[in-house]
C-alpha cells in the first residue's frame, strides 16, 4: 500500500534510475564550470520579495502572475526564488566578491526554482536550473564564453540537435530612441488591455508574447538590431567573431528578447527542435544595469541558466532509452554474495574495500540464500559478482563470476581489488 501523500502538481521529481542520469548531468556541468575558473556558490532559495521585483521587473509575468511569495511571522515579504541571476548578485554584492579584485567574479550555483505556472509537459512549478555568473566585465569575450561553457556542456552530454539563437538588446545610449519607436508601432495594434499597460512599461517584453494572435500583428515590428549604437554593434560583432573563432554555430534572431526586464546587449537561448512548445532548454545574456537596481555600484554582468529537466527531455528525445549516448555512472559495478554468517562479515568489510578503491560496490542483505541473492547481482546492474563461501574463505579466496559472460574463476582474497580495478579499467 502506497502513502496517501503525494509530490504538490508541478513538481520534476527524480527517482532512481532517471535520478542517477540527473546527478550525472549536473556532475558533468560542474566540471565544465570548474575548467574555466568558476567557484561554486550556495543560494538561500527564498529572498526579500523586492529583490526580484526590482531586478526581474514588475512588468514580467514571473513577477506579475509567478511568484511564490508569503509573509514570514515576522510580517517580512518573502519569495522563493524564481531565477537565480539575481539572488547571485546580491550575494556576491553582500560578500564583497566584487571586491576582491581580478574582476570578473566567476561563480556557478544550482538548485530549484519555483513559478506558479500551469503545469505541463517541461514546465514545471519547482524546477530545476544550473547557473552561471560572470560579474564585473564587459568584454565580449566573457559572453563568449559563458555561451562556450554551455555550449560545450551541450556537446559532452552527446546532444547534437540544439541550436544556439544570438541577439542584442542594445544599451541605455541606443535604447530609449528604439523604445520609443517601437511602442509607437505598438500603440497602432489591437491589443487588449493588459498588454498595452505593458508597452507603456516595457514594450520589449511585448516582442516576447506567445499568443499567436498577437505575434501574426507583429509582423514588421521595428528590431533593435537596426538600431544599435556603434559601441553595441561592435560589441555583438565581436561576441559573433569569437564564437566563429570557437566553430561555435549560432542563428542571429532579432526577435529574440527573453522573459526578463535585466538583459542589455548580448542576449541568447539554446533551443532543441524536439520539444515542441517548450523548446528553449537555456539562456541567457549580459546584465549590466542590474546591480544599480537593486541598489549596488555600476558592476556589468553576463550568465545564463540551463534547465535541467528539458536537458533531459532533450536527451531522451533524441535517444529515446540510451540518453543520447551520455549514460551515468553505473552505481553498482560489483555485487557481493554471502554464504553463510562468516561469510557475510568478512564480505562486509570487503565490500567497503573495493568502495575506498573507488569501485562502486553493494551486496546482498538479509541472510538471502544463493538464488535469491544472484537476482540480486543482476538486478544491480553489476558487471561482476564476488561470492564468498565457508570454503573460500577457508581456501583464502572468493569466486569472481563475470555477469554478463556467465564465466566464474577463484582469485585470492589478496588479489580480488586489484583484479577487479583492472578488469573494470577495460
Amino acid at each position: 500500500m502506497s502513502s496517501s501523500f503525494q509530490a504538490p502538481k508541478g513538481v520534476s521529481e527524480y527517482v532512481p534510475p532517471r535520478a542517477d542520469l540527473f546527478a550525472a548531468i549536473r556532475q558533468a556541468f560542474a566540471e565544465q564550470a570548474r575548467l574555466a575558473g568558476y567557484g561554486y556558490l550556495e543560494l538561500a532559495v527564498f529572498e526579500d520579495t523586492n529583490l526580484f521585483r526590482r531586478g526581474v521587473g514588475e512588468s514580467t509575468d514571473v513577477v506579475s502572475k509567478e511568484m511564490y511569495t508569503f509573509e514570514d511571522r515576522g510580517g517580512r515579504s518573502l519569495t522563493l526564488r524564481p531565477e537565480f541571476t539575481a539572488g547571485v548578485l546580491r550575494s556576491v554584492l553582500e560578500n564583497g566578491l566584487h571586491k576582491q579584485g581580478g574582476l570578473p567574479v566567476k561563480v556557478w550555483t544550482t538548485g530549484p526554482a519555483f513559478r506558479a505556472e500551469r503545469p505541463q509537459q517541461g514546465r514545471y512549478r519547482q524546477f530545476y536550473q544550473l547557473d552561471l555568473e560572470a560579474i564585473g566585465s564587459e568584454d565580449p569575450q566573457v559572453d563568449a564564453e559563458t555561451i562556450a561553457i554551455a555550449w560545450q556542456w551541450y556537446q559532452s552530454l552527446g546532444l547534437r540537435q540544439v541550436r544556439l539563437l544570438l541577439n542584442s538588446l542594445g544599451c541605455k545610449e541606443c535604447r530609449p530612441a528604439y523604445r520609443a519607436l517601437l511602442q509607437d508601432f505598438l500603440r497602432g495594434l489591437d491589443l487588449d488591455e493588459p498588454t498595452r499597460e505593458r508597452i507603456e512599461i516595457n514594450p520589449l517584453r511585448v516582442l516576447d508574447d506567445k499568443r499567436p494572435a498577437v505575434r501574426a500583428q507583429l509582423t514588421g515590428a521595428p528590431l533593435m538590431a537596426d538600431h544599435l549604437c556603434g559601441a553595441c554593434k561592435a560589441h555583438h560583432d565581436r561576441v559573433r567573431e569569437l564564437l566563429g573563432d570557437l566553430g561555435i554555430e549560432w542563428e542571429d534572431t532579432p526577435t529574440l528578447v527573453r522573459g526578463l526586464d535585466y538583459y542589455t546587449r548580448t542576449t541568447y537561448e539554446f533551443d532543441h527542435p524536439l520539444l515542441g512548445a517548450q523548446s528553449g532548454i537555456g539562456g541567457g545574456g549580459r546584465y549590466d544595469g542590474l546591480s544599480e537596481d537593486i541598489g549596488g555600484p555600476p558592476l556589468p554582468g553576463i550568465g545564463f541558466g540551463l534547465g535541467l529537466d528539458r536537458t533531459i527531455l532533450a536527451l531522451e528525445a533524441e535517444s529515446p532509452g540510451e540518453g543520447a549516448g551520455f549514460a551515468a555512472p553505473p552505481r553498482c559495478e560489483v555485487f557481493g554474495v554471502a554464504l553463510g554468517e562468516e561469510a557475510e562479515r568478512k564480505l562486509f568489510a570487503l565490500t567497503a574495500e573495493f568502495r575506498r578503491a573507488g569501485i562502486a560496490a553493494d551486496m546482498a542483505y538479509g541472510g538471502k540464500k544463493l538464488k535469491g541473492a544472484m537476482k540480486d547481482a543482476d538486478r544491480s546492474g553489476a558487471a561482476y559478482a564476488v561470492i564468498l563461501g565457508e570454503r573460500d574463505i577457508a581456501a583464502g579466496s572468493v569466486q569472481l563470476k563475470d555477469l554478463a559472460a556467465g564465466d566464474q574463476t577463484a582469485v585470492p582474497l589478496t588479489e580480488i581489488t586489484s583484479t577487479l580495478k583492472e578488469r573494470l579499467s577495460r
